[in-house]
């Protein structure tokens, strides 16, 4: 009975979100009371579960999430992510361009949301291609999988972000471990996967490749745009890289640990960025505020969404139903890791959206990781693997890609539907290998 509770509760969210149409929030709240009242709650505990699970996740997520959406917010703004690119291409040379835009990708993806990311790198996408003479999509594709490859597996992104606090992970371990699974799941999807797909050919409209270039004058130096876009994973990671090598008195450990705490990390990093990005380069600080708060403000149904899922995860462990799923999945042979990335695989392809898959198979697979059963980190990585496998209609990305790259619905699916699932399967392939040698 309580399994069946949690399929019909699933399904009761696929169709909310996806035939009647209801916001993803409100349909996580709706799922929530419904499921919570077929445990046999009373209506007053049903509710105060979901007020805790909804204060328990936003707790850490507001202070990550709102200071990391004004870092990419500052990043976007003053031309560094540009400036980044603009380096790389004249550092690498044509011969070696999709290893620069690979890598462009993957720091600016650090500190930008997914589709700011797009949207600031698109006509510098465009900009290469044309001036190269290079197919659109062998340019395009190393840099894309970057930023989903980001999005899906690294905080300070939304839901690796929440998975971690819904884990317990550690923080800095989850990066070095994203960062070590990326690097050849970026590899695999972009250069080696564009190889193969440069045949499709790309004719984006005019008005998408036209749009404002910022001059070189415009523009703030590399090693300021470089540190100030990667400042948080060098502070967070450089405590946990202490961590390892240094005994837990030494005093530089401890400085390392207090500005390595992902909260710490995300605060130093937006004051350095608001002046090095901002008032360095002569912007007022009532104009930076601005930026800032609209950068919030822009986050705010991600943070509603997430606050959902940690509702429905709240009720499926005040109802007893996790723990009941907790046990039944323990007896199973097949590797946590897999059924974790096998249930966001579904989840993926039924939804749409990654950030949603991802939540919601981390309130049903908690329970195992709450056991020890499986290293909390690497169960991050691979739900954040199955939640970016075969996107295709019900995915935002699929129609920015289609429309800016101006493909065919079949042009489409094999190109951005083969690009992500080859993200996922690298992606599990990754972490499975890590789980030999992490103990």
């Amino acid at each position: 009975m309580p399994l069946l509770i949690v399929v019909l509760g699933i399904c009761l969210l696929l169709f909310l979100i996806l035939v009647v149409k209801i916001n993803s929030f409100l349909s996580f709240v709706i799922v929530s009371l419904a499921v919570a009242l077929a445990e046999g709650m009373t209506i007053e505990k049903a509710v105060t579960s979901i007020e805790n699970g909804i204060g328990n996740t936003l707790g850490f997520i507001v202070l990550v999430l709102g200071m990391g959406s004004m870092l990419g917010k500052l990043v976007s703004e003053s031309g560094a992510a540009q400036r980044i690119t603009s380096w790389m291409i004249d550092a690498f040379g044509i011969k070696h361009i999709q290893l620069a835009l690979m890598l462009t990708g993957f720091i600016v993806g650090v500190s930008l949301f997914y589709d700011v990311a797009f949207f600031v790198m698109i006509p510098l996408i465009f900009t290469v291609a044309t001036s190269t003479r290079l197919p659109l999509l062998y340019v395009g594709l190393p840099m894309l999988a970057a930023l989903s490859v980001t999005h899906g597996y690294l905080p300070p992104h939304p839901a690796p972000t929440a998975i971690v606090a819904m884990f317990h992970a550690d923080f800095g371990k989850t990066m070095i471990y994203g960062i070590i699974v990326a690097i050849p799941a970026i590899i695999i999807s972009g250069p080696i996967l564009s190889r193969v797909l440069s045949k499709i050919e790309a004719k984006p409209l005019k008005e998408f490749t036209n749009q404002k270039v910022l001059t070189d004058n415009e523009m703030p130096g590399f090693w300021i745009s470089f540190v100030s876009a990667l400042l948080p994973v060098i502070l967070i990671s450089a405590s946990t890289i202490a961590g390892f090598f240094l005994s837990e008195g030494n005093e530089v450990r401890k400085v390392l640990g207090y500005v390595g705490n992902p909260v710490i990390a995300m605060l130093l990093s937006v004051l350095f960025a608001v002046y090095t990005l901002g008032l360095a380069r002569g912007r007022k600080m009532t104009d930076i505020t601005n930026s800032l708060s609209h950068s919030v403000a822009s986050i705010t149904m991600i943070m509603l969404l997430i606050a959902g899922a940690g509702a429905f995860k709240q009720v499926l462990i005040d109802g007893g139903v996790s723990k009941f799923i907790g046990e039944m999945l323990s007896q199973s042979t097949m590797s946590p890791l897999f059924l974790g990335w096998l249930i966001a695989t579904v989840l993926r392809f039924c939804i749409g959206s990654a950030t949603v898959s991802g939540l919601t198979t981390a309130g049903i697979i908690l329970p195992l990781v709450s056991n020890g059963a499986v290293k909390p980190e690497l169960m991050v990585l691979a739900i954040g693997s199955g939640s970016l496998m075969l996107g295709h209609v019900n995915d935002g990305g699929f129609w920015l890609f289609k429309e800016y790259f101006n493909l065919s619905m079949k042009e489409t699916l094999k190109s951005w539907t083969v690009m992500e699932t080859s993200i996922g399967v690298s992606g599990l392939i990754g972490v499975l290998i890590l789980n030999l040698f992490v103990k």
